[in-house]
């Protein structure tokens, strides 16, 4: 299985390095680090998805250290053996180091969570980062959202086309810098609002049926 990780940067010089040295060669392909220019990272993840070179399977992962890339093993590894098509690390179900996430943060992640699995019947703990996902299912969902939303909308619109979406445990540790958005209650409040809502919208938008496997 053929493995491209993206990391979406944004000013992150005192972590990229860290991030970079972590990734287990053996499992990766190719790494491709892109600058965000903004602070949700999503044009990055997808310009990053556009210039991977033919990948079975995508990692996407933050370059802030927050998340221990040695861990990606563990996400690769249900895809891998044909269990899954969307693997999530979950912060939550893995432990948090003291720091690493604010109440606000941990908050609205158990609420997107819940509207996840009454709406669409997906049973996740949380929405974090780092994430894998089989490339024919990046392109079967037609993902359209371009802000905080996107990840939100690769879960719904999974589930909705009929793939596996599951979650594995990972680490979450304070990042080596300033948060630029979970780190502020506005900050949060403000992605809090286009995942919430991109939940119900998504729900709202027909979607074909997808194969599973």
């Amino acid at each position: 299985m053929r493995v491209s990780v993206v990391i979406p940067t944004y000013d992150e010089a005192s972590s990229i390095a860290r991030v970079l040295d972590e990734i287990p060669a053996t499992l990766v392909a190719e790494v491709l680090v892109v600058d965000a220019g903004s602070t949700d990272g999503t044009r990055a993840c997808l310009a990053g998805l556009a210039a991977a070179n033919d990948p079975d399977t995508v990692v996407f992962l933050d370059g802030d250290y927050s998340d221990r890339p040695r861990e990606l093993g563990r996400l690769i590894e249900p895809i891998r053996e044909g269990r899954a098509d969307v693997v999530l690390g979950s912060r939550l179900a893995g432990g948090l180091a003291p720091g690493a996430m604010p109440w606000h943060a941990v908050f609205g992640n158990r609420l997107a969570a819940t509207l996840i699995r009454w709406l669409y019947g997906v049973s996740l703990t949380d929405l974090g980062p780092f994430r894998a996902v089989r490339r024919d299912v990046l392109r079967a969902v037609d993902l359209r959202e371009m802000t905080y939303g996107w990840a939100v909308e690769l879960v719904t619109r999974g589930a909705m086309h009929g793939y596996r979406v599951m979650e594995v445990p990972v680490s979450y540790h304070p990042r080596l810098g300033i948060s630029k958005i979970s780190g502020t209650l506005r900050g949060s409040i403000g992605a809090a609002w286009c995942i919430l809502t991109g939940i119900v919208k998504n729900r709202l938008r027909p979607a074909e049926p997808g194969p599973a496997a």
